[in-house]
């Protein structure tokens, strides 16, 4: 019996042949490597991942996949599924001593920004991450200051990587089709890492307000954080705005935020 996709687990099922070469060739899997599939779904990356790289690791949440999966693609090299939610495994745990992982995903748009950012605090066991998305979320995340798209999943994605988006994916190269289009995003962690934090949280709190009230002047959405001295010290303008600040200066200003003394 055909799987029917699930709602539920935002499952749109890859078919376009044309898309899954490109998508491989773009990723560009090499024997031996340590890959990690997020939703293999039905395998419509996964074959030709598994026929490049020999053994693969994936994760797939919906069980009924499960033993399709496996026995579709028994003869084509060394398949481990793991079925379970990707929020809650340790994706470092899937890695030998000294390797990082490549990870590779369709992820469902209802859960992608939780899984991003799941996969971006495992940073350190990954080597890079080639992801289908809505394509509105990739705008954002590789959005620059002054854009209108540039946010806070801009900040919070550049801080740790170097976002680049590869092409457009139509909603027909799907089944069912979408009611948006994708697009298909590589992020390579800095390493080291280009904006040390001594904070992360705190961090986190300081982009959220910057961004929760983007008509705000860093000023206001700021307050409980900085005064404006503080801000200019950091050659960080007030009576600016959130969309005007880079990546680098929301660093600083988080770094220096440690050692300021706390706001009454």
């Amino acid at each position: 019996m055909e799987h029917r996709a699930r709602k539920r687990f935002g499952q749109n099922f890859l078919h376009d042949a044309r898309v899954i070469e490109r998508i491989i060739a773009l990723i560009a899997p090499r024997p031996n490597e340590a890959i990690v599939e997020i939703g293999p779904g039905q395998g419509a990356i996964t074959a030709g991942l598994l026929a490049a790289v020999g053994s693969l690791d994936v994760i797939e949440l919906d069980r009924d996949l499960v033993e399709p999966l496996r026995h579709r693609l028994a003869a084509c090299g060394e398949l481990r599924i793991h079925q379970g939610d990707a929020l809650r495994i340790d994706l470092c745990t899937l890695a030998a001593p000294g390797t990082r992982l490549r990870l590779v995903g369709n992820l469902p748009y209802n859960i992608s920004t939780p899984l991003l950012f799941r996969f971006l605090e495992q940073s350190a066991c990954v080597e890079d991450l080639h992801l289908m998305l809505q394509k509105e979320v990739v705008e954002r995340i590789v959005a620059v200051p002054g854009e209108k798209r540039y946010g806070r999943l801009s900040v919070m994605v550049q801080t740790q990587c170097t976002p680049e988006a590869l092409f457009r994916i139509g909603p027909g190269a799907f089944r069912p089709a979408p009611k948006v289009e994708s697009a298909f995003l590589r992020l390579r962690p800095h390493r080291p890492p280009r904006y040390a934090l001594a904070d992360p949280h705190l961090h986190a709190r300081i982009v959220a307000a910057a961004f929760g009230q983007r008509r705000k002047t860093l000023r206001n959405s700021l307050a409980a954080f900085a005064d404006e001295s503080q801000l200019r010290d950091l050659d960080i303008d007030p009576s600016a705005r959130a969309e005007s600040l880079d990546v680098a200066s929301f660093a600083r200003l988080a770094n220096a935020a440690c050692k300021f003394p706390p706001r009454p």
